[in-house]
């Protein structure tokens, strides 16, 4: 797929500095974006304990209309926006595609923001309106991209955008996403100083980048142009960067039917292009940067079928809780709990934590990595019933070793606690999985699309690509313990 100024979005620096703006419900459902002439204040509240890539639950002071919903709690999240539903502290890319199928979102400056480092995250009342600053606070990785801007939520629904004279941002989404969809109205928010900017529906912003940045719905939607809706995948390389430093690939779920794994029941497929089988989107950015033996190490005990193992297998995995005593514990998940930790004995998975030896006396090494769908992995995946799970550990009190969100590494050893946890645990805590290994799908496919920009494609990268997804769909058969299967072509 050639991109002919439709996929990879321009640089777009930020324009809204000293400005306000006010994003108010319209007939449609949505918002539109409306002049503001609000200040901003000086007086900032209570700080909010947060850190790098943290989110804190917070009580409103009012039911608050947001969408289809009404909400009297929100998750504060340090990078420049606020949740509902659930949080969202994830550390992979702030771009549009997150900004659209994650939960719903207010986002004055959806950035990499980390208030650990200089200013803070305050909130206070305002008469019938909640207002939260980011004030002050440094961009993550740099020392001198600071922002200051308030976010005011009143009681009758509308949202105030407030921006201080010091916004700097190497990159950033600004707007209201009603969550889980791909319908988005692209705007220039900062014409709104001048007059009003129907929002429609959907989601309506702007994305704001000192970099190109990609266009995944417009490249699904190109996609679905020419091809039948056969996919339950699409997985995408380039030859051009479409992450940022610190992601190397990711997953994007745009529509889930499956209970009991940690994922919410949605389908915004249709706002792709599909007609509602598409399931997710793997971004595995640039064909370069992978070796041309796929199963060749490069990226610590990963090579490239590994590193597609994980992103693929994010489609289902890893956020399973398991009950422990009378609570649900997240001990069994290590990087932005979207992962497993690095001390739960994973079976060597291809999501992370390790396979784990137990010496016994308190002492416990690692000796497997990323190789497989560990059996509680083809459990969540519907490859294998609850009684087909057997025990599992993690290790708990740990005193050396390294963090749970490590990635997998062989040969470390660890002491600490051994903690037995069964499925039955797991089900206690998610509920079964629904619909469970009889009646769950087995056969999967996957559109495979290379992207290219600027210069033409070579019959080398295709040769490239082509060794690896033959490779990829033998991986996955043998990844799966022969009980699923992945066709990786177009026909």
């Amino acid at each position: 797929m050639r991109d002919e100024g439709d996929l990879v979005l321009p640089p777009n620096a930020f324009d809204l500095r000293s400005a306000a703006f006010l994003f108010a419900r319209n007939g449609s459902g949505g918002y539109d974006v409306r002049p503001s002439t609000r200040a901003f204040l000086s007086s900032v509240g209570d700080k909010i304990s947060l850190g790098d890539d943290a989110s804190a639950r917070i009580a409103l002071p009012f039911t608050f209309p947001y969408y289809s919903g009404r909400y009297t709690e929100a998750f504060l999240n340090s990078d420049g926006n606020v949740t509902f539903v659930s949080e969202d502290h994830a550390s992979t890319d702030r771009n549009v595609a997150r900004f659209l199928t994650g939960p719903p979102r207010v986002a004055p400056i959806f950035a990499d923001l980390d208030p650990s480092k200089a200013g803070g995250v305050f909130r206070r009342t305002d008469g019938d309106a909640l207002v939260i600053t980011w004030c002050d606070v440094l961009e993550f990785d740099s020392a001198s991209n600071r922002v200051n801007v308030q976010l005011r939520l009143a009681s009758d629904g509308s949202i105030e955008f407030i921006y201080g004279g010091t916004v700097e941002t190497s990159g950033a989404v600004v707007g209201v996403s009603p969550g889980e969809t791909g319908i988005f109205s692209a705007v220039n928010i900062s014409d709104a100083s001048r007059t009003a900017i129907g929002g429609g529906s959907g989601a309506v912003g702007e994305r704001f980048s000192v970099q190109p940045d990609f266009d995944f719905v417009a490249m699904a939607r190109k996609f679905y142009q020419t091809h039948n809706d056969d996919f339950d995948q699409i997985v995408l390389f380039t030859n051009t960067r479409t992450t940022k430093a610190g992601t190397f690939a990711f997953e994007f779920t745009v529509a889930n039917e499956v209970r009991g794994i940690g994922v919410p029941v949605f389908d915004s497929s249709r706002d792709f292009g599909s007609r509602g089988r598409l399931r997710s989107v793997v971004d595995m950015d640039r064909l370069s940067s992978y070796p041309q033996d796929p199963a060749q190490p490069f990226l610590g005990e990963n090579n490239a079928l590994s590193v597609l193992g994980q992103e693929c297998g994010h489609r289902w995995l890893a956020y399973l809780e398991f009950r422990d005593g009378a609570t649900s514990s997240t001990a069994l998940l290590g990087r932005d709990e979207a992962h497993w930790s690095f001390f739960f004995d994973s079976d060597a998975s291809h999501m992370e934590g390790n396979d784990i030896e137990d010496r016994g006396n308190g002492q416990f090494r690692t000796v497997g990595a990323v190789s497989r769908y560990s059996a509680l992995d083809q459990y969540a995946m519907g490859l294998r019933a609850a009684s087909e799970v057997p025990p599992m550990f993690l290790v708990t009190q740990v005193n050396s070793g390294g963090s749970a969100s490590d990635a997998p590494r062989i040969g470390v050893d660890i002491r600490g606690t051994r903690k037995d946890v069964r499925i039955e645990d797991v089900v206690a805590a998610m509920g079964p999985r629904t619909p469970d290994s009889a009646s769950s799908q087995k056969a999967f496919r996957q559109a495979w699309i290379y992207v290219v920009a600027q210069t033409r494609e070579t019959s080398d990268d295709l040769n490239k690509l082509d060794r690896l997804r033959a490779a990829w769909e033998t991986f996955f058969g043998e990844s799966t313990s022969g009980r699923g299967t992945m066709a990786a072509r177009l026909r």
